[in-house]
């Protein structure tokens, strides 16, 4: 210690810089802590404080305020937006339920009017058809009555030469208008 002292008064003889603080360090501790000096410190520190409350105050907070009210409209247009999307996508469901309720109407109306049609068309069919088979029946009545006319001639016609010949065969002279006769008077009933 006794080296010590014998250094710094040989430092303060001589001027160097820093003789006066270790000297004021040696003999008070730390100088934040030197009573002497407060009234000092605590004006540097006013100071301090005052730069900062105003560098904060005019260039940290407002552009902090700004970013967060652009960060607001931001986050409001995009709510408003995303209701705009939300009202159009249930304008455009609306539509399309609609759509599909008039497509179906409409398709039911065509499936009606296809199948009247094809009713119409069916019935007239059937009217055809009944006219052709009504037609083919008539057709086919006046052949089996012409074919039964007929048929009835040739047995007549039969009879008469039959009943000549079995007369003729057994031995007598046929009449020939007695044979017709009798035959026709068989065939009445």
């Amino acid at each position: 210690m006794a080296s010590e002292t014998h250094d710094m008064a040989s430092a303060a003889a001589s001027g160097l810089p820093g003789a006066e603080q270790m000297h004021t360090a040696d003999a008070g501790g730390m100088p934040q802590l030197d009573f002497g000096s407060f009234p000092n410190q605590i004006f540097w520190l006013m100071v301090a404080l005052a730069v900062i409350y105003w560098l904060l105050s005019r260039i940290a907070l407002p552009r902090i305020a700004g970013v967060l009210g652009d960060r607001q409209g931001t986050i409001a247009g995009d709510i408003a937006a995303a209701e705009d999307f939300k009202r159009k996508a249930e304008e455009a469901e609306a539509a399309y339920e609609k759509a599909l309720a008039e497509a179906r109407a409409n398709a039911q109306k065509i499936a009606g009017e296809t199948k009247a049609e094809i009713q119409k068309d069916l019935d007239a069919a059937i009217v055809k058809a009944d006219a052709e088979i009504a037609a083919r029946s008539a057709e086919s009545e006046k052949r089996i009555t012409d074919i039964r006319d007929g048929a009835l001639a040739a047995i007549d016609e039969v009879a008469k030469d039959t009943a000549g010949e079995i007369v003729a065969a057994l031995g007598g002279k046929p009449d020939k208008s007695a044979v017709n006769g009798a035959v026709d008077a068989r065939m009445k009933g």
